[in-house]
């Protein structure tokens, strides 16, 4: 029985070449995204799901109540070993700080070799490898890292640093020109879905040497964000004890206001990636919002299965009718329609699981991720597979088969069906909508996510970002930036340079508290202390409001605020300030305020701007801003490097336009709007192939009207008309649907900015037109062949 409803429905199939083309490419694009989005966010929720006590692992964070509440990622450094000392909750505590961007060289090797290593180096205790799974391939893990100036790497490093990882244990490798280490141990390749990117780990017992106050066990003063603390918690330790110990930690180790503005929290490592606040990846809120779009790409294929099958009902009412006179029953004739539908359907994947294996190479590239292209070596993603398409074949084929399964046979043969009895056009209408109603929405999601980011990188920051590039400064060595300076300025190309810790829109800052004025008692907000020199205000176009700048010096004897200081401070006058002295973290750096600029973007949109405290400190000058005359780029950029290596030619040359390190703030948005404009184009497909199919339907239906109307006269432009008037409606209806959801759903999206864009009547129009045009076209098309048609030929073939 089921090999004779098989061989039937594959008869049919080529009876229907045109609907099955139809139904097989929308289906198989739906399920080749659904199959795409499922690896996607299959991918994000397996990051670190290979630890085997991922459930008891912990990271410790940093909270800060002052006037508002914010972050660090990172812990003070001597927290990991008063936990470990005090407080018996954990199995293990380790303690791990990483710097990005790390030098190293081989001293062993001819020459020298030098190499920058983006994910950088890490200072990390022993039983940073019990609490997670990181297996050795060489070496011991017991005695790992235990002794000072020893370092593990992976195999990759190893090959690229030693040609194999035999050859790398005993070699020694050196960090930023300074530190030498012996690699002890070679560690497996670390797994492309594990947040943990340095690839090269040494002991913690050197980290003095990098960062005397970092690597101090009495810095509880200041957090640094690549100073990690993580947990193995007990199995019977619970999280109010845990944090009640933390609790007990400030109270021990701060005092004063300190000890209600130092917080200590936990977070589960199954949550550090999609923490936005801590430097995740990809917020959950925008996978879950890919799911939901798979599942409209699913939905509006298998409408326009459900259109296309009732439309093409009609046709087969003889072949129904005669069926049923031979015996069949209402039964037989339903699973009969099932499995022509499941034919389809699996056609429709195996078509999809080959644009898939093409997929995947370039949404690796596109999104810059690392998905596995197997299909047949994932029960999950086969799993997912098998149980999509049985989905797509209830969905789809259940009510055609049903309505077709209940025609009656005297009515069938008579040839007196009509649309009533398979739905009426009504359906139809119904399906049209829903599909165009998702399409719209996915358009406007487009329209309003790309605003957005045009708006955020194109805006005014407050600072001149253009033909501006990044240097590194590898060392604080005075002398060595003071050549570096004049032999930049010397190079016709550049306009002006400054030295600094960071720009003005950047990841990075150094939050500390101050004291106003000369008060008792601290403010209750803090500020990020930038290191600049006197040129940078120049550099960057920075505007004054009040005041001057600081006089050049090495280190801070002036201050530069920011309106948003001014503003912390209730002052509304910037001239109020100026000679207002002003002392900054313990009292070190301290002297009056000389000037106060205008606000500019110190982070992305979604955080609001912050107030800044500009002071000179060549110690922390790790970046040259560099502005290039505009026409001169490339040899201007050549002849920069060639001054640079001259400086530093211990290290290695780099540089990063601010074009570039901006784009950085948005580059989850981008992946989204990458990902949501691919499957907005591919549901406006799917839907013009439905439309297509039904004008096609419509066309053959009134083929006969159509001539009559042509012999009385009727010219193309009345004939169109008789088709569009129709998908116009339909469209309009469509939009009224679409148009309130996608606000709602927009909405929420742009809150996430601090500064966003103002979602006017523009965008709905342009998403209405857009899909007008697209739609026009699909109708206009058919229905054009059909206003062409000989109206002679048309009669005689009724």
């Amino acid at each position: 029985m089921l090999r004779n409803y098989f061989l039937t429905a594959w008869r049919n199939l080529g009876h229907n070449k045109a609907s099955a083309f139809i139904n097989i490419i929308g289906l198989a694009m739906s399920i080749t995204c659904s199959l795409l989005i499922f690896m996607f966010v299959s991918y994000h929720y397996s990051f670190d799901g290979f630890h085997p006590d991922k459930d008891r692992i912990y990271r410790v964070f940093t909270e800060f109540n002052d006037e508002t509440v914010f972050y660090s990622t990172g812990a003070p450094s001597p927290l990991g070993k008063a936990f470990r000392t005090d407080f018996t909750y954990a199995e293990k505590t380790a303690r791990i700080v990483s710097y990005n961007n790390a030098i190293m060289s081989l001293p062993q090797e001819n020459g020298t070799p030098k190499f920058k290593e983006e994910p950088g180096i890490a200072f990390t205790e022993s039983s940073f490898f019990d609490i997670f799974n990181f297996p050795l391939v060489l070496g011991s893990k017991k005695n790992i890292l235990a002794a000072p100036n020893e370092a593990v790497v992976t195999e990759r490093i190893a090959a690229k640093y030693f040609g194999s990882a035999q050859n790398a244990i005993g070699k020694t490798i050196r960090f930023d020109n300074k530190v030498n280490f012996t690699v002890t141990g070679v560690l497996k390749d670390l797994p492309s879905n594990s947040d943990t990117k340095t690839e090269i780990f040494v002991s913690y017992n050197n980290l003095r040497q990098q960062n005397p106050f970092t690597g101090s066990d009495s810095s509880w003063g200041g957090v640094y964000g690549g100073s990690r603390c993580y947990l193995l918690l007990r199995p019977t330790a619970t999280l109010a004890q845990v944090n009640q110990a933390l609790n007990l930690t400030v109270k021990k180790y701060y005092k004063g206001k300190d000890l209600d503005v130092w917080k200590f929290k936990i977070l589960p490592l199954d949550q550090v990636h999609f923490n936005d606040t801590f430097e995740g990846s990809i917020d959950r809120k925008y996978l879950w919002a890919l799911i939901s779009i798979g599942i409209f790409l699913v939905i509006t294929a298998c409408l326009n299965f459900i259109n296309l099958a009732t439309a093409q009902a009609l046709h087969r009412s003889k072949e129904i009718g005669i069926r049923k006179v031979m015996g069949s029953l209402g039964g037989q004739l339903f699973w009969q329609f099932m499995a022509e539908t499941a034919v389809v359907t699996f056609i429709a994947a195996m078509v999809a699981c080959c644009l898939t294996l093409i997929a995947i190479p370039y949404l690796n590239q596109l999104l810059d991720i690392d998905m596995k292209g197997q299909l047949l070596g994932n029960p999950r993603l086969l799993l997912f597979l098998s149980l999509l398409s049985l989905v797509i074949i209830f969905l789809a084929g259940s009510y055609p088969s049903l309505v077709m399964a209940r025609f009656q046979p005297a009515v069938s043969l008579k040839g007196k069906l009509t649309e009533r009895h398979i739905g009426g056009f009504s359906l139809r209408r119904v399906l049209v909508v829903t599909q165009f109603a998702i399409s719209q929405m996915l358009i406007i999601g487009v329209i309003v996510i790309a605003g957005q980011l045009r708006y955020s990188t194109t805006s005014d920051l407050g600072f001149n970002k253009e033909t501006i590039v990044m240097l590194p400064v590898p060392v604080p060595d005075r002398a060595k930036m003071s050549t570096l300076q004049q032999g930049l300025k010397a190079i016709p190309g550049i306009e002006k340079l400054s030295f600094c810790l960071h720009a003005p829109a950047s990841l990075g800052g150094n939050v500390t508290g101050l004291r106003f004025d000369n008060r008792p008692e601290e403010e209750h907000w803090s500020t990020n202390a930038l290191d600049v020199d006197n040129e940078y205000l120049s550099t960057f176009g920075l505007k004054l409001l009040a005041g001057r700048n600081f006089f050049p010096s090495d280190t801070a004897r002036e201050f530069v605020v920011n309106e948003t200081f001014l503003k912390k401070m209730n002052v509304s006058n910037p001239r109020d300030v100026i000679g207002k002295n002003l002392s900054l973290g313990d009292g070190s750096r301290k002297g009056p305020i000389v000037g106060v600029v205008k606000d500019f973007y110190t982070n992305s949109f979604h955080t609001e701007i912050a107030p800044i405290c500009l002071m000179p400190n060549y110690y922390n000058y790790i970046n040259c801003a560099v502005k290039i005359k505009s026409g001169t780029l490339r040899q201007t950029l050549a002849a920069a490097a060639h001054k640079w290596n001259e400086v530093f030619p211990e290290f290695v040359y780099s540089y990063e336009f601010m074009d570039d390190r901006i784009a950085k703030f948005y580059k989850q948005d981008t992946v989204i709007l990458k990902l949501v404009e691919v499957f907005s184009l591919i549901a406006v497909f799917i839907g013009c192939l439905g439309l297509y199919g039904l004008v096609s339907f419509m066309a053959v239906r009134r083929t006969k009207e159509i001539g009559i109307r042509k012999l009385l006269g009727a010219g193309l432009q009345q004939i169109l008309w008789l088709f569009g008037k129709e998908f116009s409606l339909l469209l309009i209806i469509a939009f009224v649907v679409a148009a309130p959801v996608a606000w709602f759903v927009m909405s929420r999206y742009l809150e996430d900015y601090k500064y966003r864009i103002h979602m006017g009547p523009g965008v709905f129009v342009l998403a209405i037109l857009s899909t007008f045009i697209v739609a026009m076209l699909t109708v206009g098309y058919r229905a054009i062949r059909s206003a062409l048609a000989n109206p002679v030929k048309s009669l005689r073939s009724q």
